[in-house]
């Protein structure tokens, strides 16, 4: 099992790696044609409120005693769930040709 440095470590590391597409996405929306560029916004918007969801259950890992972490962990599994759905959502429009 994990101690609390490690799994905050492991989810930076995805969160880095989330960022990364985002802004490539962010570039491609800014370049697409208008009836896209809507659509694009929008999985963005979606996609930046579940980071921002992910990122402060992470704090609150980081925070948290060694005692209640474990508990968080909980918290925290579920909000990079959703980030992961809402990443793999956004992938799947901006991919399409």
């Amino acid at each position: 099992m994990m101690n609390r440095d490690e799994y905050v470590q492991k989810l930076k590391a995805q969160l880095d790696q989330w960022n990364a597409e985002a802004k490539n996405w962010e570039a491609k929306a800014k370049e697409a044609q208008t009836h896209m560029k809507a659509e694009y916004e929008k999985q963005l918007a979606a996609l930046n409120s579940r980071r921002d969801e992910a990122l402060y259950q992470m704090k609150m890992l980081q925070n948290a005693s060694q005692d209640a972490w474990m508990d968080m962990m909980k918290g925290a599994d579920q909000a990079w769930k959703n980030m992961q759905d809402a990443f793999n959502k956004a992938r799947s429009h901006f991919e399409k040709k």
